[in-house]
């Protein structure tokens, strides 16, 4: 009925109703396009469905969310260096995304003997883009689970060292982080959140001046001890797509993109300075 009574409008009408929606469009691409660099990540094969994923866009960051996986597959946002400090208040629980078609709760994950891993991280997000941002990032579309000694220990050291370090070192740093499934399935017991085997976080540093292009890629486990140094999980970002199914960085020219998803450069972010650093906490 609605379309029936959209084509009675006067031609005029629809042309205008048809140009606004069209900019309407194009301005929510530019909004995402602000909150990544060189492209959102997108999966190498639009037919494998275990990577379709549908596109949040949060104060802040973006979130590539799976229905299916019951998880984001990325997340990337923006940071700069801050003074160090407070953040706000957490708040007490984590929210449903309306968004997503299917809804995680908080409760979900209660009992279940993994936490609910921040991918933008509140600390961060607060700091760099405020108080807004920072509730978003209590979203469950935000959110995969994460092991104790992961959540707690190795990945809470490396936002640490994402905002103390890579961030003050390198005045500005894009980052896209998210989980790594195997094709051996697990999920959080009587739910349909399917458990991550491991996650990967990728730095990268926009070139200035006085350097190049500058990019840092981790892959860590569930199982860490969470003691380990952080060197230990360097690796590449063409090996994040391998393992991910996912193409990054995909708007820079091809002969860039060989070149820095290919190698490993964790001296150029002076990696050994934080890489046994104790957590905050």
């Amino acid at each position: 009925m609605r379309i029936k009574k959209l084509l009675k409008l006067p031609k005029w009408l629809l042309v205008v109703v048809m140009l606004g929606g069209g900019f309407t469009y194009w301005q929510e691409v530019q909004q995402r396009e602000y909150h990544a660099y060189a492209g959102l990540p997108i999966a190498q094969d639009w037919k494998d469905w275990q990577r379709w994923h549908h596109v949040l866009r949060n104060p802040g960051f973006m979130v590539g969310y799976s229905d299916i996986r019951m998880n984001p597959l990325w997340v990337t946002y923006r940071l700069e260096a801050k003074e160090a400090g407070g953040s706000g208040a957490r708040p007490s629980g984590f929210d449903e995304d309306w968004r997503s078609i299917m809804r995680v709760k908080h409760g979900d994950y209660t009992g279940s003997g993994y936490d609910r891993g921040h991918l933008a991280p509140n600390y961060a997000i607060a700091k760099v883009h405020g108080r807004e941002a920072q509730l978003k990032t209590f979203l469950m579309t935000n959110i995969s689970p994460q092991t104790p000694n992961l959540n707690r220990r190795v990945w809470q050291r490396m936002e640490q060292s994402a905002m103390d370090h890579f961030a003050v070192l390198k005045k500005e740093v894009w980052v896209i982080t998210g989980p790594i499934f195997d094709d051996n399935i697990q999920r959080i017991p009587g739910k349909f959140i399917e458990i991550p085997d491991a996650f990967y976080k990728i730095f990268i540093a926009p070139p200035s001046h006085n350097r190049p292009l500058e990019v840092l890629a981790f892959v860590v486990p569930q199982d860490v001890k969470g003691y380990e140094p952080l060197a230990q999980f360097v690796t590449t970002v063409r090996e994040v797509e391998t393992a991910t199914g996912l193409n990054f960085l995909h708007r820079l020219p091809q002969v860039i993109q060989d070149q820095i998803e290919t190698t490993k450069t964790p001296n150029a972010w002076q990696l050994e300075k934080v890489s046994t650093t104790k957590g905050r906490f």
